[in-house]
């Protein structure tokens, strides 16, 4: 390669085309109808909230965006694109990382303002009808924004040179770097341009503070790495819900306060498979996460969206789904394992694989029914569930 900016444009090139293959697996079936769904909904509900709190002084609507925005901001965990050979084979090329890091700052803040920018636009309506703010103030907040992300993605980048991640640094650095965001964007949203003023002059002084120390400061290469695999394994971990991603080898936790449930299943011959197969759901990351996430997002729509048929509808889709993959999950292997020696017969495995999944199902039910409690079809809510599960259960493959 002739330079460090063909490796990046190679290295750009290739994780573009391994997130798209994996994404489309994502955005597609019922995850697409969730989404739908959730943004419906909740367009629906923030409208109603915006009619019944127009022009409602008390509520503190700049400083509430200034909170919720910074978080945004100030997380901007840079995107580096490096490998393990990196460690040795970039060593001769350190003095000349600087144009590898340019392309890399530039990729890392224009993925992630579009986050804090559409974050910042959904409070748009709410800045200019409940605050009534004018439309110069709220776009130059919006100005603050792009500005101080790019002051967050460049200072962290830094403070992690100088640090190497060290979790009790960076906790203070983040720390900072939030007050910091949050009261410019405050300061701008109320009209205070000598407090917003103040707040930037801090963030660059700190910034450019940092990078005094890192001045011929050898490039941490083993944390930047470890970060970029772990931030690489999160993507692979989240596609891994959708569909079979190699680079993911699943991994088993103990969960002690899970121990209690394992004597709701008797511990009898005719019992093994289900037994084994509801242990390796609670202990198997991979599975209980993806019930979890399904459960959590079913709970939040019927606890907060008052349009009972787009929460049934809701419910049956997350219904389908918790069945539909749990099962195709734990219901056969293709891998050996110890149970195939078990002197039970060959289609217990499945028979037990629908026990358990009705077990999760019936959790999920009650979860949903105590999240939407106070709303008068929590049993509807919890009933449609359980209906479309079992439905789901006797006729998948």
């Amino acid at each position: 390669m002739r330079s460090l900016e063909d490796v990046w444009r190679k290295r750009a090139a290739h994780y573009t085309e391994e997130l798209q293959k994996y994404m489309r697996f994502v955005f597609t079936g019922h995850m697409a109808l969730v989404i739908v769904f959730l943004l419906g909904a909740g367009g629906y509900q923030y409208s109603h909230w915006l009619d019944a709190n127009h022009g409602n002084s008390d509520v503190p609507v700049a400083i509430i965006t200034a909170l919720i925005v910074a978080i945004f901001i100030t997380l901007s965990r840079p995107v580096t694109l490096l490998k393990k050979p990196d460690e040795v084979y970039l060593l001769p090329l350190e003095t000349k990382l600087d144009v590898y890091f340019k392309h890399a700052l530039r990729f890392t803040y224009v993925t992630q303002i579009i986050i804090a920018a559409v974050i910042y636009i959904v409070m748009w309506p709410t800045l200019r009808q409940v605050a009534e703010l004018s439309v110069p103030h709220i776009v130059a907040g919006l100005v603050a924004v792009f500005f101080l992300k790019y002051m967050n993605v460049h200072a962290e980048f830094t403070y992690r040179w100088l640090r190497e991640g060290d979790r009790r640094w960076m906790a203070l650095d983040y720390t900072i770097r939030y007050v910091l965001s949050a009261a410019v964007i405050w300061a701008v949203l109320e009209n205070m341009p000598y407090v917003a003023t103040l707040a930037i002059i801090i963030f660059v002084v700190h910034t450019a503070w940092i990078k005094t120390y890192i001045q011929g400061q050898p490039f941490p290469y083993e944390h930047f790495v470890a970060l970029e695999e772990n931030r690489m394994m999160g993507i692979y971990r989240f596609a891994n819900y959708f569909t079979d991603v190699p680079q993911v080898h699943g991994s088993i936790k103990r969960r002690k306060y899970a121990d209690v449930l394992y004597k709701l299943i008797p511990k009898k011959h005719a019992k093994t498979f289900e037994y084994y197969l509801f242990r390796s759901v609670i202990r198997t990351d991979d599975h209980f996460y993806l019930w979890l996430r399904l459960v959590f997002i079913n709970a939040l729509v019927v606890g907060f969206v008052d349009i009972a048929i787009a929460a049934m509808v809701m419910c049956a889709a997350l219904g389908f789904a918790v069945a539909l993959q749990l099962k195709q999950a734990i219901a056969s292997t293709h891998e050996f394992t110890m149970s195939m020696l078990y002197p039970l017969p060959e289609n217990a495995r499945k028979k037990a694989a629908v026990h358990v999944v009705r077990y999760f199902i019936i959790a999920q039910a009650i979860v949903v029914l105590l999240a939407s409690i106070m709303h008068p079809y929590c049993w509807a809510y919890a009933l449609i569930i359980v209906i479309v599960g079992e439905v789901t259960l006797r006729l998948s493959k």
